[in-house]
């Protein structure tokens, strides 16, 4: 998991360049703000919307957009997990040649993107569709055995909408796959950081802290300790950064002097705040305390990385920032509020089990979800 903010300093070769000593040029001080805010917008981007349809994910009947549930053992698991895929893909840039490796990488995001962007772009596109647009409902179904034993592997649903959707996405994965552009990539890049903080669902909050806190500590490590995250965010051509030319304003389009930001920096902080959102839908307060603080907790936390590595012009762990402002600042309220009980007690269970659906459903329904649906709006 790509989850640290780097910027290629001033003066240096390219990652990926030349190797003949050529330096580049001194980016401006308009073209390096010029980048950082808009990496600072677009990670803000996925994780306000991508809450949003969280919401409405939870309430959701449909089997295609049900969330997949983090449990505190999955929480545990998972920087372990990214660090051994971590190394074994710095192990395979080391041993085997780049261009074969990002060629198939390349073909496997391709499709991936495709899908990832349909998803993405499918709500805001049907208001564009005319009421007399024939639409025509369709499902995918795989399943395995027969009668009694018959199980499910694949059930989706969709309709010819979708089908367009996908035809337009198509046509930025063939962009992505052949000329690999910047925007492109940043395009696939909010589309799985959307789809993420959508699909991917904590249970509680104690499981949000045991999986922000396990990241924390593999993001420290991984950047300060060794090369090898700075290294792998530059070898693979993949959409799994975020990107903004520095020198955008001398080269245009064909810029290539880049800062980036994993999308690890995006979904995992974004995943805890979606998880605020619906705790503080199921307060019925008519308020969303919790969430507004966690998302001015994010920017404060992404503006204090993008400082300090401007300051020490070296690449930084974000999730060294983001993980104590993303978690302390929430708490501090609910204690401020004496709502610490009610926040971790606070307790989602799995839509993909019918005995527990009752209650993710009463938590949903109430009004307070109405007024930030119609901000997506």
């Amino acid at each position: 998991m790509d989850s640290a903010l780097s910027d290629p300093h001033n003066g240096s070769v390219e990652a990926g360049g030349p190797t003949n000593g050529t330096t580049r040029p001194p980016s401006t001080p308009e073209g390096i703000a010029l980048a950082y805010g808009s990496l600072l917008l677009m990670a803000l981007l996925p994780i306000f919307f991508g809450a949003l349809r969280s919401v409405r994910c939870a309430r959701g009947k449909n089997a295609s957009d049900m969330p997949e549930t983090i449990t505190s053992r999955d929480a545990a698991r998972f920087p372990i997990i990214a660090s051994c895929t971590l190394l074994g893909l710095y192990l395979f840039f080391k041993i085997f040649s780049q261009e074969y490796i990002n060629l198939l990488l390349s073909m496997y995001f391709f499709v991936l993107g495709i899908l990832a962007l349909s998803h993405t772009i499918s709500p805001f596109m049907n208001k564009f569709f005319p009421a007399n647009f024939p639409n025509r409902q369709y499902q995918l179904l795989f399943t395995q055995g027969s009668g009694e034993n018959k199980e499910e592997i694949i059930n989706y649903e969709f309709d010819t909408k979708d089908l367009v959707c996908l035809g337009l996405s198509s046509i930025v994965g063939v962009w992505y796959l052949l000329r690999k552009h910047w925007i492109a990539n940043n395009l696939f890049g909010l589309a799985f950081s959307l789809n993420g903080v959508e699909l991917l669902h904590l249970n509680n909050v104690s499981t949000g802290c045991i999986l922000l806190g396990g990241l924390f500590i593999y993001d420290i490590f991984w950047v300060f300790g060794t090369n090898v995250m700075v290294t792998v965010a530059k070898s693979f051509e993949a959409p799994i950064k975020l990107v903004f030319p520095q020198d955008l304003l001398e080269k245009g389009l064909e810029a290539d002097n880049f800062a980036m930001l994993g999308l690890g920096d995006i979904v995992i902080p974004g995943i805890f705040i979606a998880l605020l959102l619906r705790f503080d839908i199921s307060l019925k307060k008519n308020t969303h305390t919790y969430f507004y603080t966690s998302f001015a907790a994010y920017i404060f936390g992404l503006g204090l990385t993008i400082f300090i590595m401007h300051i020490f012009k070296h690449a930084q762990p974000a999730l060294l920032y983001l993980v104590p402002a993303c978690i302390g600042f929430p708490v501090l309220v609910a204690l401020a509020k004496g709502e610490v009980t009610e926040m971790f007690s606070y307790e989602e269970s799995n839509p993909k089990d019918p005995a527990a659906v009752t209650e993710s459903k009463e938590g949903t329904e109430a009004s307070p979800s109405k007024g930030l649906e119609k901000k997506e709006k």
